[in-house]
């Protein structure tokens, strides 16, 4: 276990991504994977209240009530912390605070508890000063109805700036961001946003850390078709350094005879400010491929070689 920054909260070190549910995952494989994934020890589950309204018969909302539902089944509440976000599913849409308010109501009521631990502003809003909805976000975690906030998908001024209020008015301040991050994809994190966390303490939970599924290791050079809807971007990462990365994975995924995306994910548990990698899975097989990660532990040596071939 890991702590979330100052929040006093302790993860494990994956967490579970949502996004497919309700989505590729219809509600018993989502409750098939949720059981698999706390009865192996994990307790840390992502989601949105936009997870998946894109969908072609979807609003919104999708995930949110499945995991209530998997709640409501099995009793699990507080064997889960829960995080969920706000600002980027249309019907409430933007940072505003009455937005906020009424956005985090509606998770609660979908999610069928009376907490959401972690509360995510989903995108930045510039068009609301930053003043109102960080107020908006205290008042919530006053309220008792959220134990800490996160941002996601901010830029280091937007997070700095961010912080600097919080402190300045006594609201409640970011605790972690959720940035896009993962083994072949570091140049934005590691140069913008790093430096941020370590200097203010909060923690990173990298979303996409397997890449679209590239890190997974099933896509290669004249393999099988692959069926996901993320197969075309996963396919985009297969050019030399890509293979590069792979052959190491393979490498050190043989060695200590784990999945390859096993591996990935825990080169990013390894690095700095980073307390869970989030990863989905659609099925309990996809899902058996991430949770060695909750132990896996890479030598200094290991994390080296994959930092200098995908750099």
């Amino acid at each position: 276990m890991a702590t979330i920054g100052t929040s006093g909260i302790d993860v494990s070190r994956l967490c579970l991504g949502a996004n497919v549910f309700g989505w590729t995952a219809d509600r018993d494989t989502s409750f098939a994977v949720l059981d698999a994934f706390v009865g192996a020890g994990g307790n840390f589950v992502d989601t949105a209240d936009s997870y998946m309204w894109r969908i072609p018969g979807n609003s919104g909302g999708e995930s949110e009530t499945i995991i209530g539902e998997w709640f409501a089944a099995h009793g699990r509440r507080d064997d889960v912390v829960l995080a969920t976000k706000v600002s980027s599913l249309p019907a409430r849409k933007g940072l505003a605070a009455a937005n906020i308010a009424a956005a985090c109501d509606d998770s609660l009521r979908r999610l069928q508890t009376d907490h959401i631990d972690l509360y995510y502003a989903h995108y930045d809003d510039q068009s609301v000063a930053q003043e109102e909805y960080l107020d908006a976000f205290d008042s919530l975690v006053r309220a008792g109805k959220v134990r800490a906030i996160a941002a996601s998908n901010f830029t280091a001024e937007r997070l700095r700036s961010a912080l600097e209020i919080s402190r300045r008015d006594g609201l409640a301040e970011f605790v972690a961001l959720q940035p896009h991050y993962n083994l072949v994809e570091r140049s934005e994190f590691e140069t913008a946003l790093l430096p941020v966390l370590e200097s203010e303490g909060l923690s990173c939970m990298p979303y996409y850390g397997l890449a679209k599924g590239f890190l997974t290791g099933k896509y290669r050079d004249g393999g099988a078709a692959v069926d996901s809807p993320r197969a075309e971007g996963a396919l985009a990462y297969l050019d030399d350094r890509g293979r590069a990365v792979l052959a190491v994975l393979d490498e050190i995924a043989a060695g200590h005879e784990v999945p390859v995306a096993a591996v990935a994910l825990a080169w990013l548990a390894a690095q700095p400010t980073v307390v869970a990698p989030i990863a989905s899975a659609r099925t309990t097989e996809q899902l058996a491929e991430l949770l060695p990660v909750l132990d896996l532990k890479l030598t200094d040596d290991e994390v080296r070689l994959l930092t200098h071939v995908s750099g």
